[in-house]
């Protein structure tokens, strides 16, 4: 439908004014009073940060007669650049969207700006933006993990490449792989932020459809299933990158032993290889009266060739076998 108002933030909105409300009011971090003005504008009650955060499906999906309140988890990057999951809520009725969030997102952003811009026309003008907004999410998880998985790909590449290996050094490669198993840990996390967030939105397009059927066309319909063959198209996805970050941190576990283990090869040799040379210089070093080589002019000299051919002996045996 042409002439549906953009969405508007709630502190240009003006309770007072005789102009009917937007068709879609985005909530970012909204105080009480914020609330409660938007409470009054649309006639709906504005769920808070409590409402949105809870975790079970009965609590995330209600229809209360005809208005949909949903919520789902969503990442969204903070102040210091870092990807951390938010719940978004939602409040849909057949004539506007209202929705709820306590973090900044980049989805909501440039949706709003396409959005602004964009003359609608559906069955319902509240479900209008409400599936692009779905849309824009779904291809917003669709770029994260298309990254992850090329950043999956460049650890992989680092942890594997036969060069990076040997070109360090030994406390060079303690660090490296201190470091990638830090990223794995991070992209583990990150990866499973996202299946929250797939899981939420497959949870809601599959919900809508069933709870108010007069309120969508069939266009809308064929939308929603889009939309849900997509979400199941990316948790498989999802599913096998969660599959690789499990064999990267194995390797890297399985890496960071053998280093452990050459570690202590290293200490175990040099702990047999100064066992001879201790034996000798005990041997000798008793000095009794008796001892035949006491009285040797060059003594000494054979004392100290014992000590180094009962180190050299082990070490080449010990070479011999590639113990070194």
């Amino acid at each position: 439908m042409s002439g549906v108002a953009p969405p508007i933030d709630l502190t240009a909105a003006d309770a007072g004014q005789a102009a009917p409300p937007p068709v879609w009011l985005d909530l970012d971090n909204p105080t009480d009073a914020e609330r409660e003005q938007a409470e009054r504008l649309t006639g709906l009650r504005v769920p808070d940060g409590e409402e949105i955060a809870e975790i079970e499906t009965s609590s995330r999906l209600v229809n209360d007669h005809g208005v949909l309140r949903l919520s789902t988890p969503m990442l969204s990057r903070g102040a210091d650049g870092v990807l951390t999951a938010a719940p978004v809520g939602f409040v849909v009725t057949p004539e506007r969207l209202l929705t709820v969030r306590y973090a900044g997102s980049i989805v909501f952003d440039h949706f709003s700006q396409h959005w602004r811009s964009k003359d609608t026309d559906g069955a319902g003008p509240g479900m209008e933006p409400f599936l692009g907004l779905l849309e824009a999410i779904v291809d917003r998880l669709a770029d994260v993990l298309e990254h992850m998985a090329a950043e999956l790909d460049a650890l992989s590449t680092a942890l594997f490449a036969p060069v990076a290996q040997t070109a360090r050094s030994a406390r060079g490669r303690d660090l490296f792989l201190q470091e990638t198993l830090s990223q794995i840990g991070v992209k583990g996390e990150r990866i499973s932020q996202l299946r929250d967030g797939l899981l939420g939105v497959g949870r809601i397009v599959r919900f809508v459809p069933d709870s108010v059927p007069c309120c969508i066309d069939e266009a809308q319909r064929r939308r929603l299933a889009t939309l849900d063959r997509d979400v199941v198209s990316l948790s498989d996805y999802d599913a096998q990158l969660t599959s690789k970050v499990q064999f990267l941190l194995d390797a890297t576990l399985g890496f960071i032993n053998i280093q452990q283990n050459d570690a202590i090869k290293v200490l175990t040799v040099v702990s047999i290889v100064g066992i001879p040379p201790t034996f000798v210089a005990s041997l000798y070093g008793m000095n009794f009266h008796n001892m035949p080589e006491l009285s040797w002019k060059y003594g000494y000299q054979f004392g100290l060739s014992m000590i180094a051919l009962s180190i050299a002996v082990p070490l080449l045996l010990f070479w011999r076998r590639g113990w070194l």
